[in-house]
């Protein structure tokens, strides 16, 4: 079974339904839902999607929604040697470089998926958008 990181920009396509990438994303949750593949988030994630949606709705809304993304996605854990490993990588990106530190400690992670392609150049794991996860997934299926 394939295990996949999901980043917060592809879960913020999903919840505000932003289209033309939110299709994707709902095909991989479908996935997950399925139990066909695992889909992770990390604490990082689900506290910035807290943080973006409960601008635009109130706070029972916003854990209602995220306690069913939840439903279907498992959280890694993280700890303090990801953020030192974070704040010593040469990831522009600071919260990227958290959620691969976290994908990689985990060992059960083989892709993160994102639309932020560009961010993680220095990463090791395999780095691939919703669109192109779900075709790598349909030829193994």
């Amino acid at each position: 079974m394939r295990h996949i990181l999901f980043d917060t920009d592809v879960v913020l396509d999903f919840l505000f339904d932003r289209q033309p990438y939110a299709q994707d994303t709902l095909q991989l949750l479908l996935l997950c839902e399925r139990k066909e593949i695992r889909g992770y988030v990390t604490p990082v994630i689900v506290s910035n999607c807290y943080y973006i949606l409960r601008q635009k709705a109130d706070h029972d809304f916003v854990k209602n929604q995220l306690k069913q993304l939840l439903s279907i996605l498992k959280t890694l854990p993280m700890d303090d040697q990801m953020v030192q490993l974070a704040l010593h990588s040469k990831f522009k990106d600071f919260e990227d470089a958290l959620q691969y530190y976290a994908a990689r400690k985990s060992a059960k992670i083989d892709a993160i998926v994102t639309r932020n392609l560009k961010d993680f150049k220095k990463a090791s794991l395999p780095i691939f958008s919703p669109s192109e996860m779900l075709q790598r997934i349909r030829l193994e299926l």
